[in-house]
C-alpha cells in the first residue's frame, strides 16, 4: 500500500520503523504532510536568512521568531490543527518572498528557498517533500540531517518559552537557521553532518541556559518544595504543557475567582519557584504523565489549558473536549486557541468563566511529593553530596531524565528505579520521573534518592551538576565522575537533550526504550563506536553493568 505519510520522530514510531497511514501520535496523514511542508519552507526560509546574515544585513525579531514557532508547532503532539499549519505556511511563503528581494546573492538557492505556491497547492506540494522525498539520497545524509533537524525543532521549543519571558540569543537563532539550511545542502557528507550533529548539542545547552535565566529572572530559582497532590472545593482548571509565562498570567488574572489552579504533568516543577508560591490559589499538581491524560481530564472536571506539546486527542465523544483549550504553539481542531495581544498579553476571561460553571476536580490521589532540585538548589548541597561520595553512603548516581510514554516496556523505568542499590541516587527532569517519583525509595543521610530538577528543559541543571562535581572532584574527564545515564526518551526534545550531552564527551549512555527509527545503521554504528550509545536491556543485566 502507497504511504499516506511517513513520520518517525517520536520513540513510538509504528513497528519502530515509521507511521505511513496514521500517525501513533493521532495525526492524520493530511496533517502529517502539511507539516512536512511547514519545516520543507522554514528550511528555505532559513537559508534566505542565512544568506542576508552572510552579506552583513541582519534579520528581524519577527522572523526569527517565525522559524522557532514553525518548528514548536511540529513537534510530536503539539498541534493538531490543520488551518493553523496552513496559516503558518501562508506567513512563510510571505516572508520568503519579502526577504527574498532583500538579497543580493540568490544563486544557487534550494527549491525550498524559491517555492512560492498557494493554499491551493499545498497538498500536492506537501506530498513531495517529506522525509523520503529525495529519490537516491544516502540513508546516512538523510539519518543525519533528520537527527539535527529533530534536534533544531527541540531547541526551538526552549527558544520559544524564553522568547515568551523576553529572552532571545541572536547568536542562537543564527545557528538554529544556519543548521536547518544546511539540511538541505547536498554537498554536506556524513562527517561534516556529524560535526553539525555536536554543534547542535553545543547551542542547545546555550539556548537551556538561556531559559533557565529566562525562568529564574521572573519567578525565582527553585526551592525545595513538597508539592500536593490532593483536591480543594473550589472549581479548578488544569493547565499542562510547560509555559510558565501562560501560568502566571493565568494565575494573577484568576486570583479573585474562587477557581482554583492546578498544574499537570510537565507543570509540575512550577510549585517550587518562589513566584508561584505567592498564589495561594495554585493549589497543587493534578495527575501524571502526559499519556494518562484522557482518563484523569475526564475526572477533573474544570476546563485544561495545553500551553505546549503533550496533546492526546480527546475522544469524539469525551465529556472534557468542550472544555479543552490550546494557547502558544499547542492546537487542536475545533479548539478554543487564546492568543497574544500586540502587547503580548493573553486574555484567560473565557476559561475562568468556563471553570466557574464546572464542578470541583474528583479527588485521584493524596498526598505530596517534593521537587525543586534544579542546580542553584542541587549545589547548595554540594558540600553534603561530597561528603557521602567520600565516605561511600552514595555510590553512583543515576541520570533518569527524559520523557514517559505509552509503551508497556517503559515499565522497565520502574522496576529500575526499585532495583537500584540503596546507594544509588537518581537524578531526574522531565516526564520521566512519573515512572518512578511516587515510589517510597527513601533518602540517604537525608539526601532523597531522587532528585527532580524540573521540567525536561530544566535538564540543563543536570549538566551544571555534573560540571560542578567534576571540578569538585578535580577530574579531568567528566566520564570518571560517579554518574551514569540511563535516559528516556520520546520525542525531539529529549532528542536536544541527547546532543547536548554528547557535545559535553559524555559516554556510554542507556538511550530508551528503543533507539531512534530515524538513526540508519550506519549512523548507529557511529553512535555506538564513538560515544558507547547502547538501548536499555534487562533491569537485571543492567544494574549489573552499571554497579
Amino acid at each position: 500500500m502507497e504511504n499516506k505519510m511517513f513520520c518517525y520522530q517520536c520513540q513510538e514510531t509504528a513497528g519502530g520503523e515509521g507511521c505511513t497511514f496514521i500517525g501513533v501520535c493521532g495525526k492524520k496523514s493530511e496533517l502529517a504532510n502539511l507539516q512536512d511542508l511547514l519545516v520543507w519552507n522554514t528550511k528555505g526560509l532559513s537559508q534566505i536568512t542565512t544568506r542576508l546574515r552572510d552579506e552583513g544585513k541582519s534579520v528581524d525579531e519577527s522572523i526569527n521568531h517565525l522559524v522557532t514557532t514553525n518548528l514548536f508547532m511540529t513537534i510530536t503532539n503539539a498541534n493538531f490543527d490543520s488551518l493553523a499549519i496552513t496559516d503558518a505556511i501562508t506567513k512563510t511563503l510571505a516572508a520568503k518572498r519579502t526577504l527574498l528581494a532583500k538579497l543580493c546573492d540568490r544563486t544557487n538557492l534550494h527549491e525550498a528557498a524559491l517555492w512560492h505556491g498557494d493554499e491551493s497547492t499545498y497538498s500536492t506540494k506537501a506530498a513531495a517533500v517529506g522525509v523520503l522525498s529525495s529519490i537516491g539520497i544516502d540513508e546516512d545524509v538523510r539519518s543525519l540531517r533528520e537527527l539535527i533537524t529533530y534536534g533544531i525543532k527541540g531547541l526551538s521549543a526552549y527558544m520559544k518559552h524564553a522568547n515568551a519571558l523576553k529572552y532571545d540569543c541572536e547568536k542562537c537563532n543564527a545557528f538554529l537557521q544556519r543548521a536547518l539550511a544546511a539540511t538541505l545542502d547536498s554537498s554536506l557528507g556524513t562527517n561534516a553532518l556529524t560535526d553539525l550533529a555536536l554543534e547542535t548539542g553545543r547551542f542547545g545547552i546555550k539556548t537551556m541556559a538561556l531559559l533557565d535565566k529566562a525562568n529564574t529572572s521572573h519567578f525565582g530559582s527553585p526551592e525545595i518544595s513538597k508539592v500536593s497532590l490532593g483536591v480543594r472545593k473550589n472549581p479548578g482548571i488544569l493547565v499542562s504543557g510547560h509555559d510558565l509565562g501562560d501560568l502566571k498570567m493565568l494565575l494573577e488574572q484568576s486570583k479573585d475567582s474562587n477557581v482554583d489552579i492546578y498544574t499537570h504533568c510537565e507543570m509540575l516543577p512550577a510549585h517550587c519557584y518562589p513566584t508561584f508560591k505567592k498564589y495561594p490559589h495554585l493549589a497543587g499538581n493534578y495527575g501524571n504523565a502526559w499519556w494518562q491524560q484522557k482518563e484523569e481530564f475526564e475526572k477533573f472536571n474544570g476546563p485544561i489549558l495545553m500551553t505546549s506539546n503533550c496533546i492526546v486527542p480527546p475522544a469524539p465523544n469525551a465529556a472534557y473536549a468542550n472544555r479543552f483549550w490550546t494557547t502558544g504553539a499547542a492546537g487542536y481542531p475545533n479548539c478554543r486557541h487564546i492568543k497574544r495581544d500586540k502587547y503580548g498579553r493573553k486574555d484567560f476571561s473565557g476559561i475562568i468563566k468556563q471553570a466557574k460553571s464546572c464542578r470541583p476536580p474528583e479527588m485521584l490521589e493524596d498526598g505530596t511529593i517534593t521537587g525543586g532540585f534544579a542546580h542553584a538548589q542541587t549545589l547548595s548541597l554540594a558540600d553534603k553530596i561530597v561528603d557521602a561520595v567520600k565516605s561511600g553512603a552514595v555510590r553512583k548516581f543515576v541520570v533518569m531524565a527524559g520523557c514517559d510514554g505509552r509503551m508497556k516496556n517503559r515499565a522497565y523505568y520502574t522496576e529500575f528505579a526499585e532495583a537500584l542499590p540503596k546507594d544509588a541516587i537518581i537524578l531526574t527532569a522531565g516526564c520521566a520521573k512519573f515512572k518512578y517519583n511516587k515510589l517510597n525509595l527513601g533518602d540517604i543521610g537525608g539526601i532523597p534518592r531522587v532528585l527532580d530538577a524540573g521540567q525536561c528543559n530544566d535538564s540543563y541543571s543536570l549538566v551544571v551538576i555534573a560540571l560542578k562535581l567534576k571540578e569538585v572532584f578535580g577530574l579531568d574527564d567528566i566520564n570518571k565522575l560517579p554518574i551514569v545515564y540511563n535516559i528516556a526518551w520520546y520525542e525531539q526534545k529529549a532528542v536536544i537533550v541527547l546532543l547536548a550531552l554528547l557535545h559535553l564527551g559524555i559516554k556510554n549512555i542507556h538511550l530508551g526504550p528503543t533507539l531512534p527509527a530515524f538513526l540508519s545503521p550506519n549512523v548507529k554504528k557511529l553512535l555506538i563506536d564513538n560515544f558507547g550509545i547502547s538501548s536499555i536491556s534487562t533491569v537485571d543485566a543492567d544494574i549489573k553493568k552499571f554497579f
